[in-house]
């Protein structure tokens, strides 16, 4: 982090911080772009593959978020790093790629989300190269997919310090030498106060989620957009930012987590009604129903047809429309999630690949091992034993 790592690692600097009680968290990974392959469409049906006068919107299927549940438990989300700002004008924040810093917050992390919870103040945000985006008290700010990013009292103020100042602030939060609120700034009004939270997860070899999140996701407590639940978690991770007792990490990194849950479900019920991508998959009832069944029996012989007749619509329909929202053919998703559930199990290193296939729905350890080579890039065994010398190794 920029300006308050220029104050962590040069005590001459211009702006000066004052530090509190120290905090220790930790962290972990995600994305992964799914194919765009389409299905052409049936002739009965309108280009964008959603039949007419049917609702998008119609939740009456019901399992889309069941479906939500059951990835976030597959990519293994991972509460880390939690701590509070207060900041006085002019202040800077500036983040490097989250890949620089993702080892020393969670070993191992494949990858780092990072959001800012906004309480008092305004500012201005830019994600990598993007145009600036303001903020205001109350805002949500995610960034899901681990790009730099910077964070300002004003557009032009920017501290611009290096990549390796920023890994030094996240190692010596991480060790916990550093305090559960830093104060940083010029010392000048007006004020802005903001908790920084950073979350871990699995994004290979398939991370449906991802894919389907925007570089920045902003979302405003208190409008109506943003649930009740999500205020009464909120306002229960900031009680427990400064606690110390037994348990008090624990409970932060939860919080964290169900923090991070319950912002996708608020920002799957803003979407446009004819947004596409897999979170619009999860609210159409064909597509969420489908998806839903291909979740809760992976390793069932599906056919399209016997989807098809499982979600109660034509081969045709739910081949364009599930293609349309999802972005790849039903058969196509089911395979990655196969290989992505495979993946978990081989990392564990206690199952035979021939046992891990037959899991998953493969009748054979052949046809199992070209299927995973092929959406993952590398052998089962490969796989396997990657992630075997992940977890021994020293940074773990």
């Amino acid at each position: 982090m920029s300006e308050l790592l220029l104050n962590t690692c040069r005590k001459d600097a211009w702006r000066g911080y004052v530090i509190h009680k120290g905090v220790n968290l930790v962290m972990g990974t995600l994305h992964d772009p799914t194919s765009r392959s389409h299905v052409a469409a049936s002739d009965s049906q309108p280009s964008d593959g959603l039949p007419r006068g049917e609702d998008p919107n119609d939740r009456s299927a019901g399992a889309g978020m069941d479906t939500l549940s059951d990835v976030l438990r597959a990519i293994k989300l991972t509460g880390a790093l939690f701590f509070g700002v207060n900041a006085s004008s002019p202040w800077s924040v500036e983040v490097p790629r989250a890949h620089s810093f993702a080892r020393i917050i969670l070993p191992r992390a494949q990858h780092v989300i990072s959001y800012h919870i906004i309480t008092q103040g305004s500012g201005w945000v830019r994600v990598g190269d993007d145009p600036p985006v303001q903020f205001h008290e109350h805002d949500i700010l995610v960034i899901p997919h681990g790009d730099s990013y910077a964070m300002c009292s004003a557009i032009d103020v920017l501290a611009g310090l290096t990549e390796d100042h920023s890994v030094e602030f996240f190692r010596a939060m991480a060790a916990g030498q550093l305090p559960a609120t830093v104060i940083e700034g010029g010392g000048n009004l007006p004020l802005a106060h903001y908790v920084c939270g950073f979350l871990g997860c699995d994004a290979q070899p398939f991370n449906p989620l991802l894919g389907a999140l925007p570089r920045l996701m902003r979302l405003r407590r208190g409008t109506g957009e943003v649930s009740n639940l999500l205020d009464s978690l909120i306002d229960l991770t900031l009680g427990e930012a400064s606690g110390v007792g037994p348990g008090a990490q624990c409970i932060r990194l939860r919080l964290s987590e169900l923090m991070f849950v319950e912002v996708l479900r608020v920002y799957l019920e803003t979407l446009h009604p004819r947004q596409t991508g897999w979170l619009a998959g999860l609210r159409d009832p064909v597509v969420g129903r489908s998806m839903a069944l291909l979740h809760e029996r992976p390793a069932h012989g599906w056919t399209l047809a016997g989807l098809a007749q499982e979600a109660g619509v034509s081969r045709s329909v739910l081949a364009v429309r599930f293609t349309t929202l999802v972005g790849c053919p039903p058969m196509q998703y089911l395979a990655r999630w196969r290989v992505q559930l495979a993946a978990r199990q081989l990392s564990d290193g206690l199952v035979k690949v021939s046992a891990v296939g037959r899991s998953v729905g493969y009748d054979s350890e052949a046809a199992f091992s070209r299927a995973f080579k092929r959406i993952s890039g590398v052998s089962p065994a490969e796989w396997r034993h990657r992630n075997l010398i992940s977890a021994n190794s020293p940074f773990s």
